[in-house]
């Protein structure tokens, strides 16, 4: 396999959407013949389709249609990514390996995750913990104000960190 040394990946200061940057970068790995990339590309468009809106049919039903190109938001593409990414890297766990090709371009595509450093520096400004029983109580404010980008495990070692360095 091909060391990635392209362009690929996207940003939100590119100024362009998730949805045209996966398109982009599927004609860019079909033009150079990167086959990785392109069938990681395929596989993240071959699964639009599951991104739907509810809708009520005229007989009041309710069903679901698939949303449009321009109704699929970013946030939509990411939480399809993060699926591959979990499948992943459950696989690279019973292989008993650290990461792959496929993991880091399929990462590439994300939002950057909080660091250690940062969830810290946030918990201090933020957060009283003379008004708690335990640092732990921290969890949901913490949880809520990054969301996605910060993974729990990561959160609750820092709070512990926290409350072990009082």
């Amino acid at each position: 396999m091909a060391e990635n040394t392209t362009p690929y990946g996207w940003d939100a200061s590119m100024g362009i959407c998730l949805y045209d940057k996966i398109r982009q970068d599927m004609k860019t790995s079909m033009r150079s013949k990167d086959t990785q990339v392109r069938d990681t590309m395929r596989l993240i468009m071959g699964a639009f389709p599951e991104i739907t809106v509810p809708i009520t049919l005229e007989s009041g039903k309710k069903s679901t249609r698939a949303k449009t190109p321009e109704e699929i938001t970013d946030e939509d593409i990411h939480n399809i990514i993060r699926k591959f990414v979990k499948s992943e890297k459950t696989v690279l766990e019973v292989k008993k390996e650290a990461t792959s090709n496929y993991l880091e371009l399929l990462e590439s595509y994300l939002p950057k995750m909080a660091t250690p450093e940062e969830i810290e520096a946030w918990i201090k400004t933020n957060v009283d913990f003379s008004a708690m029983k335990s640092p732990m109580q921290a969890m949901g404010s913490v949880m809520k104000h990054f969301g996605k980008l910060a993974d729990g495990n990561q959160v609750k070692a820092v709070l512990q960190g926290m409350s072990a360095g009082k």
